[in-house]
Formats: structure tokens, sequence, C-alpha cells
């Protein structure tokens, strides 16, 4: 049932046509967003949800959208338990994180999974941008990855990813607090695959990442892209980046992620160093 139909009954037909048909689910916390027209309908939208969704405890509503350095999001408490803390499932992972210190997106379960069927036996991953560590624990828990190397800024996210890593008794995972500019230049090793879960930025970052993969090895590299812009525009971000570094790679394949707006994707495309 989605949320239009939740609410049958309980908003008026024109409200009905501005309500959003579906949420977020993180854990046990249910996600809303609201149009400005029905703000003084929240409460009873997020009622709504609780009656007929045993599985969540808590309903809040996204303030604004993603911001600052760590892009969070502020959400407002609107039914349920009063707890921005929860534990996600996710692709035999169990991830703890507080939905307004982390960023973190349920959308991307089906894209993190892809990326670990990738991974091949003794392969080292390298995350940067790791957050809670929701890749890093999803690989882990998917392939026969070696070592995976995780690297995150945020304070918050890196404890939450200490957490997880413990919560779900994993030993071939490493956490690194800090800039990834200044961490793995510092490792001084050389990676099978490199993940770039940072859709907004990332580009900066590829000459490091082509430096950091091995021959033959894997960046999966994200992007904020117009429809008509895919993929030509990450492409070009790309092949500049290794003919500034004297590289060639080879684009493997170019995936649709996510729609963020009116023809607006997030996109990720893998290439391979040769």
């Amino acid at each position: 049932m989605n949320l239009k139909q939740l609410l049958k009954g309980k908003l008026a037909k024109k409200e009905l046509e501005t309500a959003r048909r579906s949420f977020d689910v993180i854990g046990t916390i249910a996600v809303l967003e609201v149009p400005k027209e029905l703000r003084k309908k929240a409460k009873i939208m997020a009622e709504a949800i609780l009656e007929m969704h045993r599985n969540i405890k808590t309903v809040v509503k996204k303030e604004g959208g993603h911001k600052g350095m760590f892009r969070l999001q502020k959400t407002r408490h609107l039914a349920g338990e009063k707890t921005k803390e929860t534990v996600h499932r996710e692709n035999k992972a169990l991830i703890k994180l507080n939905i307004d210190k982390v960023y973190f997106s349920p959308r991307l379960a089906t894209e993190r999974l892809r990326i670990a069927k990738q991974v091949r036996k003794g392969e080292e991953v390298l995350v940067m941008f790791s957050g809670c560590a929701p890749y890093a624990l999803v690989i882990a828990k998917n392939s026969p990855a070696k070592r995976i190397t995780a690297v995150e800024l945020n304070p918050s996210a890196h404890r939450y990813a200490e957490e997880n890593v413990n919560l779900n008794k994993l030993s071939n995972i490493s956490l690194i607090k800090g800039n990834v500019k200044a961490i793995v230049p510092r490792l001084r090793h050389k990676f099978d695959m490199i993940i770039m879960p940072l859709p907004k930025g990332a580009a900066k970052y590829l000459p490091l990442a082509v430096t950091s993969a091995k021959r033959k090895g894997t960046i999966h590299y994200y992007d904020f892209l117009d429809e008509k812009d895919i993929p030509d525009k990450s492409v070009a971000r790309i092949s500049k980046a290794c003919k500034r570094l004297n590289k060639k790679c080879k684009i493997v394949s170019v995936t649709r992620c996510g729609q963020l707006a009116a023809r607006k994707y997030r996109v990720c495309v893998d290439f391979q160093i040769l």
C-alpha cells in the first residue's frame, strides 16, 4: 500500500493529489517528505503510517535538503518514539546510525549489492567517503574481499562505523577517520577496487583514485547528472583525470542509481585502469 492509498479518508481529494506516493524507511524510522500545502496534516500522515506498519516505531519529516560538508539532512519528529537512532538491515548487514548525524540512503541498497557482487576473492577494496560504512559492510557480507579500507571525515559517522563493524562481527574492515586527500596518499597502497560514493564534488578526487588503483583495477565514480549529460559529462571528467596522469582507462558500465528530480539522476560510472 502506497502513502496515497494509506491516506484515503484521512485527507481531502485535493490534498491526496499533493501527497507523495512513498516514503523512506531507515530501520524503524519512516522519513516523510511533506509538501508545504500539507504541513498542517503532517501529524495525521505520520499516525496513519504507524497504524498500518507495525515495524515502524518513529515517523519524522524532512526539513530542507542535504547541507554542509557531511551532506546531512535535518528531520523533525512527528509521531511515535522520539529517537533519531536506529538499526537498518540491508543485504545481510546491520547498519546502526543517527539519521540526523550521518548521511545514509536506503534507496542505494541495490546499488551497494551490485558493487559487492563485482568483488573477487582476495581483492582489496578502498571506500572513500565511507560514512557509517554501508558499502564496506555490504561488501564484507556479500563478497570474498580480502580487506576493505574505509575512510570517513565525519566523526559521528566514523563512530557508528566502528559500532557497525563490531555489530556485524567483521574482521576484514579497516576504518580510518580523516580526509581522503590526506589519508589515502599516506597508505602507500594500491587497490583492486575503489568506490567513490560522493556524487556532489567527487570529481576533484578522481586523480587520487586513479593513482591509488592497481593496474586493471576498477573505480566506481558517482556523479549527479542531467539526463542529457549521461554519461558524457562524467566520462569527460574521468578522461581528463587519467590524461593528466598519463593513464589509460576503459569505461566498463554506466548505471543510473536514483532519480533526484525531473531528468536529474545519480549515476555510477565503472571504469578500469589499463
